[in-house]
Order: structure tokens, then sequence, then C-alpha cells
């Protein structure tokens, strides 16, 4: 079998009608393909996700059917499959990139230090760095292709976005997508707080049904589409160590000319924290 997609990490096949999404082990960083591989991570990605799931389908439903390749046609039962992999219902994927952001980071904060603005929502005077944000924000962004970058627009704009794709239906979308993302941000980031990690910020994908019903999408909270920071030693004013790939990022920055490839130390770090945040989230080890 043939992926019919291919993202920057996942491959999607077609399986009549379902679909199964394969997290691969390869990392990007700043919308780039690495040259490395990472082992592991695309089976913490799974697993991760499947936890979210089964967390929160009393908010929303989600698109998994299962993530044991027994369920799955034969082509997936070999070890490259096993664990990495999730049969998934087929849904119109809605174009926009979620975001929640519940401290101020990243770019939120380089916009903050301009003008007080993170994508066009006034925050308040006086944030440090990393602070906690008095309420989580909204901020979707438009889904972009492979090679180009996805751009932040405001939650207005994402009604006229989704009023152009669906007629009559862009502002009731763009309601349920805020409320939804909200809810699920709140529920996962007060459970992680109890295990230890903080969820600065995170990006959700949704799509419809074949009834037209909004039902939870891709992967869900883990450290690609995710800011997890120790809870432990947090300390605003200045940037958090993670539980993600920003170790690999702090190293393509810091090392320009560094050709898209990591060194065999930063990869066997960045799995680790991968694993560990795994492992404080869940209460269990991944499945080896």
């Amino acid at each position: 079998m043939k992926p019919v997609k291919e993202g920057k990490v996942r491959e999607i096949y077609d399986n009549g009608d379902s679909l199964i999404m394969v997290a691969t082990d390869r990392i990007s960083c700043f919308d780039v393909i690495l040259k490395n591989t990472v082992t592991q991570k695309g089976a913490v990605l799974t697993q991760m996700s499947k936890f979210w799931f089964d967390m929160t389908k009393d908010i929303l439903p989600n698109h998994m059917i299962s993530t044991d390749v027994k369920d799955m046609p034969e082509f997936f039962r070999q070890p490259r499959f096993d664990g990495n992999s999730m049969m998934c219902r087929k849904l119109n994927m809605l174009p926009l990139e979620c975001i929640v952001r519940g401290y101020i980071t990243g770019s939120g904060w380089a916009s903050y230090q301009k003008d007080g603005t993170v994508c066009g929502i006034r925050l308040p005077e006086g944030l440090k760095e990393s602070d906690k944000l008095p309420e989580p924000i909204y901020t979707p962004s438009t889904k972009a292709e492979i090679g180009d970058h996805d751009e932040n627009i405001s939650y207005e704009q994402s009604i006229v976005h989704l009023e152009k794709l669906f007629p009559g239906k862009g502002e009731a979308y763009a309601a349920k997508l805020k409320d939804c993302t909200l809810a699920l941000y709140k529920k996962c980031a007060d459970y992680a707080l109890s295990r230890g990690i903080i969820i600065a910020d995170t990006k959700f994908e949704f799509g419809l049904d074949e009834e037209g019903n909004i039902v939870l999408g891709d992967e869900m909270l883990t450290p690609d589409s995710s800011r997890f920071w120790p809870a432990a030693g947090y300390e605003p004013g200045h940037g958090q160590p993670s539980f993600d790939k920003q170790f690999a990022r702090d190293w393509l920055r810091a090392n320009p000319g560094n050709d898209w490839t990591l060194p065999e130390d930063i990869v066997e770090k960045t799995i680790g924290k991968y694993l560990q945040a795994y492992e404080m989230l869940t209460g269990k080890p991944l499945r080896q």
C-alpha cells in the first residue's frame, strides 16, 4: 500500500471507509523536515493522542477508531506500523489550525513586546515572558501547504474564511471551533498540571463528519503540537525548559549552516523528553 497523502510527519493511507494515519519518526522544525529521524517519536505521538482522545470524548467526538494493528489490514501488521498507527474516521477537514495559548511565549511574546497584543488580542500591561494569561486565548491560523507558513488570523477573519467554504455556516462553525478549543484545553491543561506538566499552548484540528457535525481530528496534545513545560521550577521572566522539540529548535537556531541535521546527542535528548512527558502524563512508560 502507498500513502494517499504525506505530511511533514504523518502518512495517511486510504482504507475504504476509514483512514490509517501513521506517525513516522520524522521531525520538523520551522516548517522544514529535518534529515534525522527520532526513534519511537511516532509511537509517542500516536499513543499520547489516544490518551487524550479517550479523556475528552465527553466534550467532543474524535476521529479515532483503533490504534491496534490487529484491527487494520494485514499490510499494517508489521513492526514499523505497530504502536504508531491509528485507524480513523474520514472527515472533511476544516482549513484552520485552532491554537490556544494559556501562557505568553514564543511568537506571542515577541508580538506582545511590540504592541501589547497577541494575534490582535489586547493583553494586560506588564506581563513577563512565560506568564500565565488571565484566561486562555484563542488565536486561529490558516493551514498552509508543506513548505509554506501558516498565517495567524483573527476570530472575525476565521468566520469569513469558513463562510466562503460553507455559506451560511461560517459564524456557527467558527463559534463552535473556538468553544471546543478552549474547553478541550482547559480540561487537559488542568489534568496535565496535576501530573507536573504545564501546557503553555497547543493546536487542534477539526473536521466535519458525513452529517456535518464537528469532530476532533489529526493529533491531540502531543509534544509536536504543543509546548509542554515542567511545572517544577516554573518561573516567569524568561523562557522555560520544555518536553517538546524546543531542544531541537534551540540547537538549530544557535547553529546556522546546520544543513537541517541535528547531532545525535540532541536527537537522544529530544526523544528522552518525549518519553518523559508521555510517562508523566499517562502514569506508565511507553510500551516498547
